[in-house]
């Protein structure tokens, strides 16, 4: 079906464009007001400038390309499924609110407070999350490959996740999450993967204090730590397989660590059951 083509015009106030279907909006300025593109489907957005609140809630099918959402225009993807995003500047928080099919590309998001809660199914390529808190949290079936993130408390409570060449400095990142693989990235910050099923982390590089601790059946691959990184493991069942040195393990409570130098091991009263985790240096 031929799309309805709405270019170089302005809106404004509440619902302007609701219940609109197989729309494409070209160059198009949504300001002042709420909820401008509701309850619709098959809607285009190319060049277009979002500045009132909450404008696609209730969308299914929808494309966002070279655009801009400014600080008011927060809460604007909520409640919507099938949207593909590119070369997008996002500068308002709270973005993808219980979504399903999110496919992102080339995307900077300067203000990233609370992005993908309890989303499904996301795909994402160059994708840059700065500022804000927790996002990602309750989300599902993630995919995401070129990725920098400086916000606080990044995947936590995710499922199925799969991460390739990342930079991540935070604090609290991948917290109670299960099935989560993460290539050939870097990862900076306090408490990693704490309370963690099934966390496997490949060709990584890891910095900050007290390390995969809590985790269970966890899977290092020729990863490396920088020198800040003690108390690693504990009550941790894992397999390590560690490059380099690693400054302190603590109390892991099963399995394996095989690293090219250990600085000390602390293992004391504390440790759980069975106890039986074999700490090594490479020989």
């Amino acid at each position: 079906m031929d799309k309805q083509i709405i270019k170089n015009e302005r809106f404004f106030g509440e619902r302007p464009l609701f219940e609109s279907h197989h729309l494409r909006l070209e160059d198009v300025y949504i300001g002042e007001g709420e909820s401008a593109i509701k309850e619709c489907s098959d809607i285009d957005a190319v060049n277009c400038d979002f500045e009132g609140h909450y404008p696609f809630w209730h969308v299914d099918g929808f494309s966002i390309a070279n655009c801009r959402f400014r600080k008011d225009a927060r809460s604007a993807l909520w409640y919507s499924s099938h949207l593909k995003m590119t070369d997008t500047v996002i500068d308002a928080p709270k973005m993808f609110r219980e979504m399903d099919d999110i496919l992102l590309e080339n995307v900077v998001a300067n203000d990233a407070n609370e992005f993908f809660w309890r989303c499904n199914n996301i795909r994402a390529k160059n994708l840059t999350l700065h500022e804000g808190a927790y996002p990602f949290m309750f989300c599902n079936h993630i995919r995401v490959e070129n990725f920098v993130c400086d916000s606080k408390y990044v995947f936590q409570y995710v499922k199925d996740v799969e991460v390739r060449n990342a930079k991540i400095t935070t604090k609290d990142a991948f917290w109670e999450v299960e099935d989560v693989t993460v290539y050939d990235s870097e990862l900076n910050g306090e408490y990693l993967g704490w309370h963690s099923r099934n966390l496997r982390l490949v060709n990584c590089h890891i910095t900050g204090e007290q390390p995969l601790c809590y985790a269970d059946n966890l899977v290092l691959e020729n990863c490396t730590f920088g020198a800040d990184c003690d108390r690693a493991f504990e009550y941790s069942s894992l397999q390590a397989d560690i490059k380099g040195a690693i400054t302190n393990i603590k109390n892991p409570t099963s399995g394996c660590i095989v690293a090219d130098a250990i600085g000390s091991v602390t293992i004391d009263k504390n440790i759980k059951a069975p106890a039986n985790c074999i700490v090594k240096t490479r020989g």
